[in-house]
């Protein structure tokens, strides 16, 4: 499954893993065709290799198991997992009387389909849990009727294929079948969930992400640091984990990278996933890699929303990365935190820009910039590296909302504090299920000192390979080489075709309010209206362009005439004065005015606004800051222009066209 074949034995290895997967494939093919339809084999498949593999694993140690059990029972000690896992050595154990080669002799349909219920119902907890979301014992009626459940069993055990660690002997003492790793049954499993998402490829994007994009991310917060990694212990975490993969991928990205610098290090993974079948999936293939303390810190399931019901409020991570879903309402997350006016979540209401309830409530129909701000929620302040994070976006993160509403509130929050390192875009058609545009966002809260303020936006559109099939939508890939441009790209941090390097501020614009003043036929020029009165003469006068201002308030004294900020001079009674003026809603306008503009609000009012309307005014208070970020505006080609000899080339191609079919016409018609 690497792009990279690494020597001869890797080959063999990659050669045999495959050949299992074709095999466990083929029995989806033999015993399930005439039961379910072909999207559905996996619901079958995959819970039953999970099953072969772990009862495997504990055959060697299964009587110890039940013996514990036993003397556990007698003692009358209610907690007995840890015991049990020691009995096992393993991190999971079944205390039924069976094995899955005990039940292969059961001599009627009733009698299997009772023993291998006892059998489930002997995993410990964590297995139940896999089942459990998997929705497995629905399966078993099914199964029995069809007369298919001992036929699984009896093909997942054959002596053809071996999923056991260990190796299975010929007679003579010759190894038949070698045993196969923790990491290799971790390939084979991760490739039949991959043919099952092929296969089902309507939905595989919402929690398969691609292979290629997810090694770019992981590279993208590895490479940058790798030399100041030291040997340790790194804790990675994915809000949005669906089956693992990114976690997983990012796990042997950073090993391998780390073992090329000759530094010992481990990980922790950490994940949440409300999906319960992807969910299972994750926890089912990190229980099959050896990995039991990480399937652990897998959480899932419907009611573990990451957005309404954080997993791990009180952890922070070193690297975090995610494929949140896009244009995904989380109105029902919304209304269980308090609705968008009661949410108190430290992680969505922060203090930001002397505000001490800055919201980052996003709109309800789309929360994938919450995923975003969650992560950032669980940064490490404390260490020297940080937290790195990527994070895989659509579009409408780089510009949806408006100055002081949630999302340009998030973009805010994060650019002022410096955290935004880079953003990539992805070629088109890159996801299985969707062809939009797509963006990787690499964050950190410890930049190096030459990215200090700045903020590097990546071209990467065109730098992919196609596909000679496609994979849903997708039809294309990121090649090591094209991966290679990107990283080295955003390594060398230069201003390129493909590479734009910009201040923070650069984004950031003030969204401002211009007032005209209500002029009305007919009024006093020289007093002031109240409130009620204003909404009489409405009613009751008529606008002109030349009318009076009405005036609103009077200051008699020690106010200064400040007209571009609504105080204007005027004479009152002889006498000068400064008035506001009554605004009217009707030539009420807004201006997206740069934090960048030189002179700032008032130079660009006077230059592009008072020109044309020398009576406006802004109101201070009403001034909202706001960011955004647009690709097209800054990498937008315009094709050229033709010349006008091919213009004049292809009017004379058209007039021959065009006499030919006249002469046809009127032939045609003298003819007649």
């Amino acid at each position: 499954m690497s792009d990279n074949p690494r020597g001869e034995s890797n080959t063999m290895e990659s050669t045999q893993l495959n050949w299992i997967a074709n095999f466990i494939w083929g029995i989806a093919d033999d015993v399930l065709r005439d039961l379910y339809v072909r999207g559905k084999y996996r619901d079958v498949i995959l819970p039953m290799t999970v099953l072969r593999r772990l009862d495997a694993v504990l055959e060697p140690t299964k009587q110890a198991v039940l013996e514990m059990k036993n003397s556990l029972d007698n003692s009358e000690i209610i907690h007995q997992d840890a015991a049990l896992r020691q009995a096992a050595g393993q991190a999971f154990y079944n205390t039924s009387p069976f094995t899955l080669k005990d039940l292969r002799s059961r001599s009627s349909q009733q009698k299997l389909k009772a023993d291998f219920e006892a059998y489930l119902d002997g995993f410990s907890p964590n297995v139940q849990d896999i089942l459990e979301k998997f929705e497995f014992r629905n399966q078993i009626p099914r199964l029995s009727k069809a007369d298919a459940l001992g036929t699984l069993i009896e093909k997942l055990l054959s002596p053809e294929v071996n999923l056991s660690p260990n190796p299975v002997v010929n007679g003579d003492g010759t190894v038949k079948h070698p045993g196969l790793d923790n990491h290799a049954m971790g390939t084979v499993f991760e490739e039949l969930v991959r043919r099952f998402n092929e296969e089902n490829n309507e939905e595989a994007g919402e929690h398969w992400t691609p292979r290629d994009a997810v090694k770019l991310m992981a590279r993208l917060i590895f490479l940058p640091i790798i030399d100041q990694i030291g040997d340790g212990t790194y804790l990675l975490y994915d809000g949005a984990c669906g089956t693992g993969g990114m976690l997983t991928i990012a796990e042997e990205t950073l090993k391998e990278l780390s073992d090329a610098q000759g530094k010992k290090v481990s990980t922790h993974l950490y994940g949440q996933e409300i999906n319960s079948e992807t969910y299972a999936i994750a926890k089912a293939d990190l229980l099959l890699k050896g990995e039991g303390e990480a399937a652990d810190n897998i959480v899932g399931g419907p009611e573990h929303s990451t957005l309404a019901n954080d997993a791990f409020p009180s952890l922070t991570f070193d690297f975090m990365l995610s494929n949140p879903p896009y244009g995904k309402s989380w109105k029902s997350d919304l209304e269980r935190m308090g609705g968008k006016t009661g949410i108190k979540d430290p992680r969505f209401i922060i203090e930001h820009a002397g505000d001490p309830d800055y919201s980052l409530i996003t709109r309800s129909s789309d929360g994938q910039l919450l995923f975003l701000v969650n992560m950032l929620s669980k940064m490490k302040q404390d260490t020297p590296l940080g937290s790195r994070i990527a994070e895989v976006h659509n579009g409408s993160s780089l510009f949806t909302g408006d100055a002081g509403q949630g999302e340009s509130n998030i973009r805010r929050w994060i650019i002022e504090n410096d955290w935004l390192e880079a953003i990539v875009a992805l070629p088109l058609n890159m996801f299985y299920n969707t062809g939009i545009a797509t963006y990787i966002w690499v964050l950190t809260n410890r930049k190096p000192e030459h990215r200090r303020g700045k903020i590097q936006l990546i071209d990467a559109t065109q730098w992919y390979k196609p596909l000679r099939k496609n994979l849903g939508k997708k039809n294309c890939y990121l090649s090591e080489e094209d991966c290679k441009m990107i990283l080295d790209t955003f390594l060398a941090f230069e201003d390129t075709e493909q590479s734009k390097i910009f201040p923070n501020a650069a984004f950031g614009y003030w969204k401002v309010t211009v007032e005209r003043p209500l002029r009305l036929k007919g009024i006093d020029p020289e007093r002031a209206y109240k409130a009620a009165e204003i909404r009489k003469l409405r009613e009751s006068c008529e606008k002109a362009d030349d009318a009076p201002p009405v005036i609103k308030k009077i200051h008699r004294k020690g106010t200064e005439p400040d007209p571009l900020r609504g105080l204007f001079p005027t004479t009152i009674n002889g006498k000068p004065a400064v008035v506001e003026y009554e605004p009217d809603s009707d030539l009420r306008d807004t201006e997206q005015i740069p934090l960048l503009e030189e002179g700032g609000i008032e130079a660009f009012l006077r230059r592009e606004v008072l020109p044309y309307a020398p009576d406006a005014w802004y109101l201070e208070g009403s001034v909202k800051t706001g960011y955004e970020i647009s690709f097209t505006r800054h990498f937008y080609k315009p094709k050229p222009m033709r010349t006008l000899e091919e213009i004049r080339a292809d009017i004379l191609a058209l007039e021959k066209e065009t006499e030919g079919l006249l002469e046809e016409i009127v032939g045609s018609r003298e003819g007649m």
